[in-house]
C-alpha cells in the first residue's frame, strides 16, 4: 500500500501560522498578556472591560471521533485558533474557554454517529443550550456587551442560534447583544476554493477529511497520526469522509482564513454600527 504523502509546508504558511499563533493583544491601547480569558485575572479582565473591550467570544466545539488519523479535540484546536485571530482583528475583544461538551447523540442509542465510535463525549441538547445561555448571562453581568458564539461543528449550530434568539427578545431593552455567528462554519466558502484547485465532492467528503485535516495540520500538526492518513480512513466505517492524505498545511491556512474572514464580515454586519 502506497504511503500517503502531505504537501510541504511553504515560509509563507508558516509566517501566516507564527503571525497568527500569538495571544498577546493590543486592546483599546490596554496591553494584555493573552486574549484568553482563562489566561487572564479577574482584575485584568476587569480592566480590559472598563477600557472598551466589551467582545467576547463563546466558541464552542465538541469531543468527538474524527476517524482514525486525527485526535477527537480536533474542532478545539481550530476553533480556538481562529477565535484568536477574530479577537485581534476585532481589537476589543477576548475569548472564553472553548465549550467541548455537545450535542452527540443519543447515550441511549450510540450505534449511530460519531457517538459510535470510543472517546466521543455528548450532551444533551437542553443541557447545551442552558450551559450557553448562563456562560452569556454570566459575561453579561460583568460589562460585556457583544457575545460572539462560534461553532466550529454542525451540531453546534442550533443551539447557538435559540440561545442568541432567546436572550435578545429577553434583553431587547437593554444594551446586551448575542451574535450567533454561522458563516464560519457554513457559509465560508473554502469547500467552493477546493473545488476550484481541482478537487472533487468525492475527494473532498466531509468528516475528518480534507478541510479538516488540512486546518489541523496548519494548527497543530501533532495531532495527525500521519501513519493512519489512508484514502476513506482505510476501512469500512472509520469514520471518515473523503481522501485526508490531499491533505496539506497550505490548505489548512486558506481554509482557517475563509473561516476568519466570513466570521468577521458576519460580525461587523450584526454588530452594525454598535
Amino acid at each position: 500500500m502506497r504511503r500517503p504523502t502531505l504537501l510541504i509546508r511553504t515560509s509563507a504558511a508558516l509566517i501566516f501560522l507564527t503571525l497568527a499563533g500569538t495571544s498577546s493583544v493590543l486592546s483599546q491601547g490596554l496591553d494584555l498578556p493573552s486574549v484568553f480569558l482563562e489566561e487572564l485575572t479577574w482584575t485584568e479582565v476587569r480592566d480590559a472591560i472598563d477600557q472598551g473591550t466589551t467582545t467576547i467570544i463563546i466558541p464552542t466545539a465538541g469531543t468527538e471521533q474524527n476517524g482514525p488519523h486525527m485526535v477527537l479535540g480536533k474542532h478545539k484546536f481550530i476553533v480556538n485558533y481562529a477565535s484568536a485571530m477574530i479577537a485581534r482583528e476585532l481589537g476589543n475583544a477576548l475569548i472564553a474557554p472553548v465549550v467541548t461538551y455537545v450535542p452527540e447523540g443519543d447515550v441511549n442509542n450510540p450505534t449511530r454517529g460519531h457517538l459510535s465510535k470510543a472517546g466521543t463525549i455528548t450532551f444533551p441538547e437542553e443541557f447545551y443550550i442552558k450551559l450557553l445561555e448562563y456562560a452569556a448571562r454570566s459575561l453579561a453581568v460583568h460589562g460585556f456587551n457583544d457575545i460572539v458564539m462560534i461553532g466550529d461543528s454542525g451540531g453546534n449550530q442550533r443551539g447557538m442560534e435559540q440561545v442568541a434568539q432567546m436572550l435578545n427578545e429577553e434583553w431587547a431593552s437593554e444594551s446586551v447583544r448575542v451574535h450567533f455567528v454561522g458563516d464560519y462554519y457554513s457559509n465560508n466558502g473554502f469547500r467552493s476554493w477546493l473545488e476550484e484547485q481541482g478537487e472533487t465532492p468525492e475527494t473532498i467528503g466531509g468528516h475528518a477529511g480534507i478541510s479538516d485535516t488540512s486546518q489541523l495540520l496548519a494548527v497543530d500538526p501533532r495531532h495527525i497520526r500521519t501513519d493512519k492518513l489512508a484514502p476513506g480512513g482505510g476501512f469500512p466505517d472509520s469514520g471518515v469522509s473523503g481522501d485526508p492524505t490531499r491533505a496539506s498545511v497550505e490548505r489548512g491556512v486558506m481554509g482557517i482564513q475563509f473561516k476568519v474572514d466570513a466570521a468577521l464580515n458576519q460580525i461587523r454586519e450584526l454588530m452594525g454600527g454598535r
